[in-house]
């Protein structure tokens, strides 16, 4: 049997094969800091070894640093056994280097700029040079990225040219990407897309995507790809200075993080599985992204992953005021060996 970290379902309608982990690659653009080349090299063999089979990368990551380090470490592969997905919205400019990109979060030289472009000249732009940096033939899925300031375009330009992609052959699945459950579900409404990436909206601490993103998602086929498990932080390592969607988390929520730890203690399960299991027991939602710096941290993903969480955790949670009493939980699941 495969281990759950390792399952296979599918994204939407595009037949697309998607493991339950996924591989999210911003570290490999020095989030933060720098990943030593080597280091990022062998988080992405960990992974392939681990059983994990998708990728996700975008040209924001690092000004495209992620892109070449993820195409590097996957070139070998055989590129029928792995999905991988990119992302449009930003091209990449180049310009006189000046300092660092650190203000966007990257550890890497300014060596050029950012520049919004969802129309569809600039989406065929932006895979073609995604294409260059990946050193790969073909990208299978495609998302439009952080699209909340740009939403007509995005709607009626860039999302127009992903379903002419599509329906040529030249991507499998397309997509959107953000952290705004509101305009993800007007996609989901308005659009065919297969899929969305959510990210930080569904979390242990956070289900504002159960109002309305999971079910439309659910009622018309869709996918929901999970992105930020850990809410940049809080639900990794809960204490006073952890972070919740990158600042200084509210004494409030720090506090509701530890009692959720208190709770999975008592049943001898970490914080880190639970938080990684939970988004699974939606129907909804096809896999979790989890990013990684290391080898280390891929094998304490998959680790937490198959971790046992007994269904008497889950109604302890609810009792005690912790989890709502209606949200999903992958209740009944017992890993795989």
């Amino acid at each position: 049997m495969h281990a759950p970290h390792s399952a296979r379902t599918t994204l939407g309608p595009s037949g697309v094969p998607v493991t339950r982990l996924s591989y999210g690659a911003a570290a490999l653009g020095n989030l933060y800091s720098e990943v030593h080349p080597a280091q990022g090299a062998g988080a992405v063999d960990e992974a392939w070894d681990t059983g994990i089979r998708y990728f996700d990368t975008a040209p924001h990551y690092g000004l495209g640093l992620s892109e070449k380090r993820l195409g590097a470490a996957l070139r070998t592969r055989p590129r029928q056994e792995y999905v991988l997905s990119t992302k449009v919205g930003r091209i990449l400019e180049p310009v006189p280097a000046k300092g660092d990109d650190l203000a966007n979060g990257f550890a890497v030289p300014a060596d050029h700029r950012r520049v919004w472009d969802f129309s569809a000249r600039g989406v065929r732009r932006s895979i073609d040079e995604s294409l260059r940096r990946l050193g790969l033939d073909r990208v299978d899925v495609v998302y439009l990225h952080d699209p909340d300031d740009h939403a007509d375009q995005a709607l009626q330009e860039a999302y127009p040219e992903l379903e002419r992609l599509r329906a040529q052959g030249v991507v499998s699945a397309i997509g959107v990407g953000m952290n705004r459950t509101s305009l993800l579900t007007r996609f989901v409404r308005d659009t065919d897309v297969d899929a969305v990436l959510c990210a930080g909206r569904y979390t242990l601490l956070d289900q504002d995507a159960l109002t309305t993103l999971l079910p439309e998602a659910q009622a018309r086929g869709k996918s929901v790809v999970i992105g930020g498990v850990f809410n940049s932080g809080l639900l990794a390592d809960p204490k006073p200075g952890a972070t919740y969607d990158y600042r200084a988390a509210p004494p409030q929520l720090t506090r509701r993080a530890l009692s959720i730890q208190t709770v999975a203690a008592r049943h001898g399960v970490p914080l880190r599985a639970l938080a990684l299991r939970f988004p699974l027991g939606h129907p909804a939602v096809a896999t979790v992204l989890v990013g990684a710096r290391s080898r280390h941290e891929v094998r304490d993903a998959a680790a937490m992953l198959a971790t046992p969480v007994p269904d008497d955790l889950w109604a302890e949670l609810r009792e005690e005021g912790l989890l709502p009493a209606d949200v999903p939980v992958p209740e009944g699941e017992t890993p795989c060996a």
